[in-house]
């Protein structure tokens, strides 16, 4: 089990509709081979010099390290806020089934 065959990819969406609609594209596309969306979830950040904080939802993104800089690209043209949150980790194993199972459908 190699680290360098699976990648996380982290971001939020404001609304469950955008969070679908940005994963349907990532598949369609063939750019992650999965993404979860979590439930709406506060978020409390610093923006502009104020503290502000808002509903968020959470969406990971599955990939494979060769389409990492096409899903940063696709999700930053998709994405409604002017800094999309784009965190990759990588993966540091995993079950061989699986991670052929992502190679083969973001690839």
């Amino acid at each position: 089990m190699s680290a360098d065959r699976c990648v996380i990819v982290l971001t939020t969406m404001p609304t469950e509709e955008a969070a679908l609609d940005l994963a349907q594209t990532l598949i369609a596309e063939r750019l992650a081979a999965c993404v979860n969306i979590l439930p709406e979830m506060r978020s409390v950040y610093r923006w502009e010099g104020r503290v502000e904080q808002g509903s968020e939802h959470q969406v990971v993104m599955k990939t494979t390290p060769g389409k990492v800089a096409a899903l940063h690209a696709r999700v930053e043209a998709l994405h409604p806020y002017a800094v999309a949150e784009i965190l990759d980790i990588p993966a540091s194993g995993g079950g061989e089934a699986y991670l052929n199972w992502v190679a083969e459908s973001a690839g």
